[in-house]
This record gives structure tokens, sequence and C-alpha cells, in this order.
């Protein structure tokens, strides 16, 4: 894929640059020095190489991408070929290259050198991070999405139109023979179904009601739409920075298999590790600006990662034991995850009672314990909460235990948030009480990100300006700290307002744990970070002595850290679940749990 390698879905699964480079300078392959070839030569050899690559849906040749002022180049020569049906995560730490990558193949970055050229006459369709929507309203947007198929109806009733008035002989004949033309073009698409096919779109994403204006939609809102306008646009490519930030699980779980089963191709950018695990086929991991092809999914490309790292001695010997930590973990079969799950509560003793280890040498994150918590944490009683006809929690009861983590899952707008916000008293039920324990120290780690000063620097940010800081029992330097959160050399003197959404998450992060909580409260935390930075987030949490009430549509990360479910099942309705999210689902498909009857189901997009 990247590196020399170039990806196709064939039968034979891998073919090396070299080897069109071996057949364009076959001649040149003795011990003698070539002679200069003639200028037919060479045209002749580029036309040739032009032919073979025509076939690849996508052709990268030499890419190098620096910055406009020559201090980092964010990628170094990089050389990708996919034929289509292609489908590949790409994997990195922040600031690897990732979305500049993206950005050339969508035509939106030109400052490169060297090649990327999709394939003749293929449609490429792009999802930035931060989707643009044209039109006024969600359903402006969606119509944009399938204006070429609207134009064709529109013309087919302009033509319709022409055969009722009087027409030379001459006239009639090239209408009705368009008119053909025309219905097989609808015919073959299905289009006379274009709304039905809209509609179940906007249901499937859980887009904003079609009236509503752009203006007032939050950023998760409008990612669905922009899905759902690029879906309907029907690209041959699809190239995704981040799509499954902002949706919740259903639909989430919904892309993953629209994606899975779509006979086109698909680049896409992700931290969701069930999305790497079931839908693709070759892992592309980005690396200070150079590629490593893995073939295979997500678990593949952990084993061939581990065996790289042995084989190059790496010193990391913490990030190994995380990788073998996670890949016995999907391994394991669910029985063995549920007794690990039920380990953590018994652990919870042992891990209080061990001496902070030492910190200077470690390179990931470290969650500091707080003081110890006593019988009672968070306990709701017979909690109700409604906002005018909508009836958020009914009569809602749940007592969580020392030590256990907390995934809050259900739709967008069911009221998690307001959960988080009751449980720190900025709100207050309409009747019932929740209870905080007298020994609980609360941090809260939000999605927005508000507390974070733009004009700090990240190192001022975090520590406060303090050349050291104390986790629990143990003294640090402050500059090591902010390396344990991907801030080393010079991006610790970066502004706040200049860093990016994965790094602005990581630098909250860093300073809302160093604070020595013994509950955290963590809304969506896994968004924009990449996949080493939440395993090692999972890991500080699996070894934190405390609890944590985690907001979260990232499946693969409840899996892993989950104790407990608090799952909204709708009309108010929330179940308190002993187990991860992956024993919830199989709960819910045995006992037939009832859902929210206005919930839409989510039907395929077929024929568009």
């Amino acid at each position: 894929l990247v590196s020399n390698s170039i990806f196709y879905n064939s039968n034979r699964k891998v073919l090396l640059t070299t080897e069109l480079n071996a057949k364009k300078d076959k001649k040149t392959s003795t011990f003698n020095k070539p002679a200069a070839p003639t200028k037919a030569e060479k045209q002749g050899r580029e036309d040739k190489f032009d032919a073979m690559t025509r076939k690849f849906m996508f052709t990268i040749q030499g890419l190098t991408k620096t910055l406009p002022d020559g201090s980092r180049t964010i990628l170094k020569n990089i050389n990708l070929c996919f034929f289509p049906g292609a489908k590949i995560g790409v994997v990195g730490s922040n600031g690897s290259g990732k979305s500049s990558l993206l950005k050339v193949m969508a035509g939106v970055d030109k400052e490169f050198t060297g090649t990327a050229v999709p394939m003749p006459k293929a449609s490429v369709g792009y999802l930035p991070q931060e989707p643009h929507l044209e039109g006024k309203t969600v359903l402006d947007n969606i119509n944009l999405g399938v204006k070429k198929s609207q134009d064709l109806l529109d013309r087919f009733t302009e033509l319709s139109l022409k055969c009722s008035v009087p027409l030379s002989d001459v006239e009639m004949s090239a209408v009705m023979n368009e008119l053909e033309e025309t219905q097989n073009k609808i015919d073959a698409g299905n289009l006379w179904e274009l709304d039905r096919f809209k509609q179940r779109a906007m249901d499937a994403l859980r887009c904003p009601p079609a009236d509503s204006l752009v203006q007032y939609l939050s950023g998760g809102e409008k990612r669905r739409v922009a899905i759902a306008k690029l879906l309907l646009e029907n690209h041959d490519l699809l190239l995704l920075d981040e799509p499954t930030n902002h949706l919740d699980a259903e639909s989430v779980a919904w892309l993953e298999k629209y994606l899975s089963d779509f006979k086109g191709t698909v680049v896409a950018i992700t931290h969701d590790r069930y999305f790497l695990e079931n839908s693709c086929s070759w892992i592309l991991e980005l690396d200070r600006g150079e590629g490593m092809p893995y073939e295979g999914n997500y678990s593949s490309w952990l084993e061939k990662k581990k065996k790289r790292l042995d084989d190059e001695k790496r010193q990391d010997e913490r990030l190994k034991k995380t990788l073998v930590n996670e890949l016995e973990w999907v391994r394991s079969n669910p029985k063995a995850r549920q007794t690990k799950s039920k380990a953590r509560l018994d652990r919870y003793e042992e891990l209080l009672s061990t001496p902070s280890r030492e910190l200077a040498s470690t390179a990931t994150i470290y969650i500091p314990p707080g003081p110890r918590l006593g019988d009672v944490v968070i306990e709701a009683k017979n909690v109700n909460k409604g906002y005018n006809d909508r009836q958020l929690m009914k009569d809602l009861s749940f007592s969580i235990p020392p030590g256990a983590i907390v995934g809050v899952v259900g739709p967008n707008g069911a009221g998690k948030s307001t959960l988080i916000k009751m449980i720190t008293g900025k709100e207050t039920p309409d009747s019932g009480e929740f209870l905080v324990g007298k020994t609980v120290k609360l941090a809260i780690v939000d999605q927005d990100r508000d507390s974070l000063d733009g004009n700090l620097s990240v190192y001022d940010e975090i520590t406060g300006g303090s050349d050291s800081l104390i986790l629990g029992s143990s003294e640090i330097n402050s500059r090591a700290y902010c390396s344990w959160f991907g801030f080393k050399g010079g991006d610790q003197q970066k502004k706040v307002e200049v860093l990016s959404g994965g790094e602005r998450n990581r630098c909250q992060l860093a300073k809302v744990v160093k604070s020595g909580a013994n509950v955290l409260l963590m809304d969506e935390p896994t968004n924009d970070l990449d996949v080493d930075t939440i395993r090692s987030m999972e890991e500080a949490l699996l070894e934190f002595a405390g609890c944590a009430v985690v907001v979260s549509h990232d499946r693969f990360f409840l899996d892993r850290i989950c104790t407990h479910i608090l799952a909204y099942e709708g009309n108010g309705e929330i179940r308190f679940f002993v187990g991860n999210y992956q024993e919830y689902e199989a709960f819910h498909k045995a006992n037939n749990v009832a859902v929210d009857a206005t919930k839409k189901s989510f039907a395929p997009l077929a024929n568009l």
C-alpha cells in the first residue's frame, strides 16, 4: 500500500511498486551500465506504465508533503495503489499525516510533490473532519446529494410535457428517443423511489428534521447530514476522515455494515476498532510521515505490529505489553471477558493499596489515584426527568460500586449529557434524587473542551507553569508528564488555539486527570484520538484505583473497560446492566428488550 506496496482485491494480495519499476527498466538489470534511453523508449515506458496504473482505483507515486515554512515533512515519498473494492483503514498518531493524505487524494490540497490521481472517470467522495454544508436546511443538503438523479427526473418531466405540444415529425422523433433514453436511466437506478431513498438515508443516520436550519445544527448533527449526503451521491471511492465521531453506537453499527457491503472502495481514517476489525482488509499505519502496510484487519495489524516491534528490538516494553493485552482481549471469548470485568471489581482494594509505580521512564498515560472511596459512590433513587412532553428518565435507580467503570450508551439526544449534569449538580431531577458519596472527588472530561485557554501554551495549560507535578505520592517532571500525552519537544510550546481536535482532547485529558480525583466523568473521551492514545487511555483506566462514568459511542472501548452499562432503551427507560457493551447487546437480543417505538429502523440504502 505505502512504502512501495500496492493493494488490490484479487487472488494475489500484494504487488510491489518495485515490480512495476522492474517492468519499466527490465533492460537496465545488467552488470554493465545501461545506455541512456532514447526519447521514444522513454515515451514507450511511460505509456506502458500509465496503462498499468489505469487499472487501479487510485495511484500515488513519490508523494511528499512539507509545511510551507519547510519546518516539517508531513508525508515522505508515499507510494500507494489499489484496485476497486479495497477497504483500507488508516491509523497513526495525531499529526502523523493521515488527514493530509486524504486531503491530497480528495484534490483539496494541491501543494505537494509527486503524483496522486484517481482512476479515469472515477467519482471520488470526501468527508472531512469538519464538514461544510452548502444548503440552508437539512433537506437542501440532502437534495444536493441526489442532484444528478433529480435532474434526470426533471428532464423526464420536461420531455413528457414536450410530447403534449405540436411538434414536427423530426422533432417528435428526437424527443421520443431522448425520453426513452432518460427513462432507461431512471429505471436502471430505480430513481422513481428517490424520495424514499432520501428519507431512508436521513432515518438511518438519525438526521435532524428536514426543515432544520444548518446554522443552528451542532457539529455532530452537521456530520450526520454530511454523511447522508455523501452516501446518496453514490461515489466509486469514499475518503472518510473520522466518520464515526459524534455518532451513537447504533448509527456507527449501521454505517459499519453499510460500508462493509458497499461495492465501491473505502479509505477511512478512524479510531473505531470494530470498524477496523470487521470492515477493513488492509491497515495502513502512518508514522512520522512514512507508511507501513499490513494485510488483514485490526487484530492482524496488532499481531504483525508486535512482531515488527520485536524484530526491531524496540525499547518501549510498555507499548508491546499493551499490544499483547489487547490482542489477548480481542481473541478471548465473551465468558473470559466477563471474568476480567468482574476481576476488576475484586481488585479495587489491591489497586488502591499498590504503591505508586516508578514514573520517570514510562511513556504511557497514568491516572493517579485519589482518596479512598467509601461504600456510597453514586446512587440514583427513583429519578424522573423530562423536558416539555419528552421523558428522559423514568423511575431510574442504580448504585455504582467502588472500582466500577460504567459505560453510558444510547441515541443522541436521549439524555446522556443530562445524566452527567445531574451527577455534578448542574441540573436537578423532577423527582427522586442523586446521591454522591462524601468521599467522592469528581473530575470531568467533557467533549466541548471549553475549559482550555487558547492563549496559553500546551505546557502552561497542562502544568500551570510548574516545573514538577505531584501525582499520587510521586513527584514527576512536568515536561515528562506532558510527553505521556503525546506532547514532546516543541509541541509543548504550541498555542492551544492551534491544536487539532485530537490534540485538544489529549491536552484536556492531561490537565484533568492530574488532579487526583477518585471518580472520573468522561463525555466522549475517544473523539479525535488516535488508536495508540485510546489504547493507552484504556490501560490507564483499567489500572485506575477509582471509578469512571464514561459516555461513549466507541464499542471496542466500552467492551474493553466497562464493568457495567447504563443503557437508554427509549421512552425514559434506562437499564443498569452488569457487564460490558457486548454482553449487554447479547442480553438485549436474547430477551427481546422493548425499544422506543419512535426509533427508526435501519433499512439498507439500496439501488442508489
